[in-house]
């Protein structure tokens, strides 16, 4: 996973296959669940036009009306161009992996395939990776270098920080963009509570959290005594698998956090859509953009 311990060659063609997988996807099968869900929702003002019978009143240009002396109204047209910006944990835990894929690389995939879904939907895409700290902002841009450029972060950058603080990678985003923009917030969500910032988020931007999840960080498997490791404190601690309710209590462990996480994003009106490495994720994308895209339209 580090640069350091691949040749640039290797770290070329990672990035060359995750971009043909996922602009694959994207052509065949993705960008129009994307594109019917944030095809531009809001209204730009474009120019002024003499007011006809039938106009709405609240669309009176009121100082071009009493400077004319004729009532005007104003002309808006949908605005297309959006901006997205994917917030991504690299925090220790996204390493673990006990399948052939890490949730890094999950998060890294998904990533690419909205980046290059928002491209093709004409859309900007920005870049911010946090642990424990904002390891690193890109502004939102468009073009297929400007995407592959922030895949290369999420799969590669080395972050100082090893924790995951959810809270400044929102205070961060809140203060760094002032707009409305659509947010993908991807991580394993190990966490301290987040819900006061989450609060303002969600009210600013159109948020979506993505949640990659890892089976065995769920279910112990019975193989006898282990050491379990945390990956971003180091700190060290023994089990016995065989037995039952130690396996039992990890897993109510687990359920709970997931249950309050859930309770969180629900109170502050957060879409959230949950992946699993090793598992095909399309459907679940797709899935959750068919019913978002159904509740839209009967708003």
């Amino acid at each position: 996973m580090e640069e350091g311990r691949q040749t640039p060659a290797e770290i070329l063609k990672k990035i060359r296959t995750l971009e043909i997988k996922t602009r694959g996807l994207v052509e065949t099968a993705f960008a129009g669940d994307y594109h019917s869900v944030f095809k531009g929702r809001g209204m730009n003002f474009e120019d002024v036009r003499e007011y006809q019978p039938g106009d709405e009143i609240r669309t009176i240009d009121w100082n071009v009306t009493a400077r004319l002396g004729t009532a005007y109204v104003k002309k808006f047209t949908e605005e297309r161009e959006l901006t997205v910006i994917l917030v991504v944990d690299v925090s220790a835990s996204g390493n673990f992996g006990s399948t052939t894929q890490s949730k890094r690389e999950l998060a890294a995939e998904v990533a690419c395939l909205l980046a290059f879904s928002a491209i093709r939907n004409n859309d900007k895409v920005g870049l911010i990776l946090f642990t424990d700290r904002v390891e690193l902002f890109i502004p939102p841009k468009k073009g297929r270098s400007h995407t592959l450029r922030l895949i290369r972060e999420i799969l590669f950058f080395e972050p100082q920080g090893r924790g995951t603080e959810p809270v400044l990678a929102l205070d961060y985003l809140n203060n760094i963009i002032t707009r409305r923009a659509v947010v993908f917030f991807i991580s394993d969500f190990q966490a301290p509570d987040f819900s006061r910032a989450l609060a303002v988020s969600g009210r600013r931007h159109d948020f979506i959290a993505i949640h990659i999840r890892d089976e065995r960080e769920k279910i112990l498997p019975n193989i006898g005594i282990i050491t379990l490791e945390d990956a971003e404190t180091g700190e060290q601690i023994e089990i016995n698998t065989a037995d039952r309710g130690t396996r039992g209590r990890f897993s109510d462990l687990v359920d709970k956090r997931e249950t309050d996480l859930s309770r969180t994003l629900r109170r502050n009106n957060v879409d959230a859509i949950a992946l699993q490495t090793g598992k095909d994720y399309l459907p679940a994308l797709r899935s959750f953009f068919k019913q978002r895209e159904h509740r839209l339209s009967i708003r």
